[in-house]
């Protein structure tokens, strides 16, 4: 191969000779890819079309051996390093200019072991991945709500999705994930075993460890009662009132819901809700006879359905290669003057892909004791995204723009928290400190010393090892 010029951890320039780059091509499994060679610039593509950066090189994992070489080759040489898992990260840090991409995306294996109510799956799967195979035998676990999205990114930063009322989050649900660490050596973590890393794995975001498989929990859940109800964005105030009602007033743990703003395929904005109910229907139609009788709805698409079709609802409006620029807040209440803001910004949105959805916790996830993972905010009840979803780069500044002011304006009346999924480049530090209670960040800090005192993992919402 030939030779390139890479990022040091420092950020300065240096040359990694050809005759390196063939030895640990040699040892690789996976292709080990520079800008010049077929499959580069396919590699190097995340979901957010708003991201084009291209690494010094390309190291395509197909296990776990080959990200120990990687992480040796990166550190033998100082090299910057990104980690991409699913590509579905907002700020599209898993890959960066100049870096060594350390690309698991390759690494989707999923393994259902039913007898055990046990899955394990490759830090590259995707949710649609994991839902595919744990159906067949009618099993679930609780996995965002788009079929597109990483599990590593997603269980790493907790896990929001549409079983939490019921099964908590997705790191509530984790049993043992296998982890590269950045000194090269190979462990497990689990309740036996390196506790402490087990504890930031469930919410400390990339921090700690390249997690190369993840083992979780899994339940029955063989079909769902699901869908949306839309109502005239006229409606949108009575709506929202109804939704925060109706989700405070006490709805079961087998319901979760979300309500927002958002424009139909044919371009009409309107306000909905979503009921995900994972139980007896006949119990199910009872529970969200409300949301259905309110109105009346232009649009009531409730219905049994497999648990996959309620997964990908979501993913025409969250397409590959759109641009994407999300802000977001931690909710417990969800007052008038919020909805006034909330309604009024979306009546002046600049494009019709754009969201507003208030997402459900959910009921067990909240119960969770707040020291038990890095998921610290257990008492929110949703995790408002707002979300400026776009086409074309001219809109760029308008697009987000809309975004950072609506963003601003509902931040007094939420907990001034955030969901470290959600975290962008900006002021990242703050960011950062926004998302874990402070006793949990110091204990993460900590976590961060002992596992990454060097700061290897910087490219991901960083913290950085305490002194």
């Amino acid at each position: 191969m030939r030779s390139v010029t890479a990022l040091t951890t420092e950020g300065s320039d240096t040359g990694v000779k050809g005759d390196a780059l063939d030895a640990l091509a040699g040892r690789l499994r996976g292709p080990l890819l520079t800008s010049d060679l077929d499959g580069y610039d396919a590699a190097r593509q995340v979901w957010n079309g708003m991201i084009d950066r291209k690494p010094a090189l390309i190291g395509r994992c197909v296990g776990m051996a080959d990200v120990k070489a990687c992480v040796d080759f990166a550190r033998e040489h100082d090299l910057l390093v990104s980690v991409k898992g699913g590509g579905h990260n907002i700020a599209g840090k898993g890959v960066w200019d100049g870096a060594f991409m350390i690309d698991l995306s390759l690494m989707r294996n999923v393994h259902v072991d039913a007898a055990r109510l046990r899955a394990r799956a490759g830090g590259g799967a995707k949710w649609g991945d994991f839902d595919a195979e744990t159906q067949v035998y009618g099993l679930a676990t609780t996995g965002g709500t788009n079929t597109d999205t990483g599990i590593a990114g997603l269980t790493l930063g907790g896990g929001i999705g549409w079983l939490a009322g019921r099964y908590g989050l997705a790191c509530d649900n984790l049993v043992s994930a296998d982890v590269v660490l950045p000194d090269g050596r190979a462990v497990t973590a689990s309740e036996a075993e390196n506790q402490d890393l087990f504890w930031g794995l469930r919410g400390g975001s990339g921090n700690f460890g390249i997690v190369t498989s993840f083992e979780y929990q899994l339940h029955p859940v063989p079909a769902v009662l699901a869908g949306p109800v839309f109502h005239p964005l006229d409606a949108a105030p009575q709506v929202l009132r109804f939704y925060h009602d109706f989700v405070a007033g006490g709805i079961p743990d087998e319901l979760v819901t979300a309500g927002g703003l958002l424009h139909t395929p044919d371009g009409v904005p309107v306000c909905g809700m979503i009921g995900v109910y994972n139980g007896s229907f006949d119990t199910g139609e009872q529970v969200l006879r409300p949301m259905r009788e309110l109105g009346p709805p232009l649009v009531d698409e409730i219905q049994v359905m497999p648990y996959p079709a309620i997964q990908a609802a979501l993913d025409d409006a969250f397409l590959t290669g759109a641009r994407y620029y999300m802000k977001g807040h931690l909710m417990v209440d969800l007052t008038d003057e919020a909805i006034a803001i909330l309604v009024d910004h979306y009546r002046r949105v600049p494009s019709p892909g754009s969201l507003v959805i208030l997402q459900q916790i959910g009921n067990a996830a909240n119960r969770v004791d707040p020291a038990a993972t890095a998921f610290s905010y257990r008492n929110a009840r949703y995790d408002l995204v707002i979300a400026s979803v776009w086409t074309d780069p001219a809109d760029d500044e308008k697009n987000i723009r809309w975004a950072r002011e609506l963003h601003d304006a509902t931040e007094p009346y939420s907990l001034r928290a955030i969901y470290v999924n959600a975290v962008g480049d900006e002021d990242l530090a703050a960011a950062v400190k926004a998302s874990y209670r402070p006793e949990t960040l110091t204990r993460l800090t900590g976590l961060k010393a002992k596992y990454d005192p060097t700061n290897f993992l910087r490219l991901n919402p960083n913290i950085p090892p305490s002194a």
